[in-house]
């Protein structure tokens, strides 16, 4: 039988590890899908937009060409849904509310035997996580629904982050895609996302869901359907362009299901199970938990000197675990001042003014800090754009590595190595790293 990977809801504390999950993919005749309910996409002509080619190659050779793709997180294994199958749900009750819910969104959240189950595994196996997830939610969603409404994209949307990191800013995926977006470092360069020595925007969540929204944009304008912009945004335009010829011109997503990339097959019933899970909550019994923050409790100030959240905590009473929380895309722990880049904190709102009042202190203890130094700071650099490099004779990953000023594991991870070992001619690609 073929089969199909689910995306998994992963968090640290989260969601437990399960190897190897397979749910059976439903043959297109079997599908109940009611004539009238099928909203029909209107299809635009692919590709005409060079940056989308450019965004959809790098998105496959980065994230598909890797071997590391075999080991994902997020695959599951229902057996239990395979085998003796208790489902939580009737059927005649999951019809009426996907129904209902069909009705208030652009999606294509009709019936079928294959949704069902995986919405009846989430209630049966992951119920006890999302009053967690929900919590965060609550801190992230009026932001992510702000910049969604500002690009006419759907509020749903929402869900795709959950799908995407588990709302988990600073996770990063063994192929490299990171942040709540998942954003690879080729495709988030397409869109604004700077990484340097000190940033990486791919976790801050507001650079990263702008990036999101016009990405998303962009993948709706080719396809004209929402359903194909978030199987586009797994696995590439070209992916989703391909299943289209495939299926002999249907445009729609459960139609074209089958000649997908196995991880996009589940991608998208993944993001109709957590729509579904968080818009009948209650009627599960599912609660949110306290959040720790809500984002109105939060603002921003620009630093004027380089920082660090130790000093920051020292100074104004703030806990390292939260400025870490409130600033994810500072990768050491440290906020850079750099000539035309405006890097800013993001504080309690209640802290702001103890920030302002002791700023003049809390730069002079970051002098102080400086000048007892023995080892100085990092120097502030960018990734510039990837090159492919042939491997030369002689050649070995650390005099690349060093060549290039990047890490033997940063080579290894961008080309999906496993081993140090390289043959002359092989071709390797990295992003090298300049000075500013």
């Amino acid at each position: 039988m073929k089969k199909f990977f689910l995306f998994l809801l992963i968090t640290n504390a989260i969601f437990s590890q399960q190897e190897t999950d397979s749910i059976s993919i439903i043959k297109i005749d079997t599908l109940i899908v009611a004539k009238d309910s099928i909203k029909t996409p209107v299809v635009k002509e692919f590709f005409t937009d060079n940056d989308l080619k450019l965004i959809d190659s790098l998105l496959v050779d980065e994230k598909f060409s890797s071997p590391l793709i075999d080991t994902l997180e997020y695959v599951i294994d229902d057996k239990d849904i395979k085998g003796n199958y208790n489902p939580v749900l009737t059927t005649d009750l999951m019809k009426i509310r996907l129904a209902s819910l069909n009705e208030k969104t652009p999606f294509n959240l009709a019936f079928n035997p294959a949704l069902e189950k995986v919405i009846n595994g989430y209630l049966r196996y992951r119920k006890k996580y999302y009053p967690a997830l929900m919590a965060k939610a609550k801190y992230y969603f009026p932001m992510f629904e702000q910049y969604l409404d500002q690009y006419d994209i759907p509020l749903e949307m929402k869900y795709l982050a959950i799908v995407e990191s588990a709302l988990r800013p600073k996770i990063r995926s063994r192929v490299g895609a990171s942040g709540i977006w998942q954003f690879m470092y080729g495709t988030g360069k397409q869109f604004d996302l700077k990484v340097s020595s000190y940033v990486d925007e791919r976790y801050d969540p507001v650079k990263s869901t702008i990036a999101a929204c016009k990405y998303l944009s962009q993948l709706y304008r080719i396809f004209g359907d929402w359903d194909l912009a978030l199987a586009a945004y797994n696995s590439g335009p070209g992916n989703v362009t391909k299943a289209i010829k495939r299926s002999g011109g249907f445009k729609n997503y459960w139609n074209i299901r089958p000649y997908l990339p196995t991880e996009t097959a589940g991608y998208v019933p993944a993001f109709y199970a957590t729509m579904y899970i968080f818009e009948y909550a209650n009627e599960h019994n599912i609660y949110s938990e306290l959040p720790q923050f809500f984002n109105f409790q939060t603002d921003t100030i620009q630093v004027k000197r380089t920082i660090s959240f130790d000093q920051i905590s020292e100074t104004i009473n703030v806990d390292e675990k939260v400025l870490s929380f409130l600033n994810p895309a500072y990768k050491l722990d440290i906020i850079p001042h750099i000539k035309d880049r405006n890097y800013a904190v993001r504080l309690p709102s209640n802290k702001i003014i103890d920030f302002l009042d002791k700023e003049q202190e809390l730069y002079a203890l970051a002098d102080l800090d400086d000048a007892k130094r023995e080892k100085p700071l990092p120097k502030y650099f960018e990734m510039d754009k990837r090159i492919r490099y042939k491997v030369q004779s002689g050649d070995y990953l650390g005099k690349i590595a060093n060549k290039f000023g990047v890490r033997v594991s940063n080579i290894k991870q961008w080309n999906g190595l496993k081993t140090s070992n390289l043959k002359i001619g092989q071709r390797l690609y990295i992003y090298p790293k300049r000075i500013r």
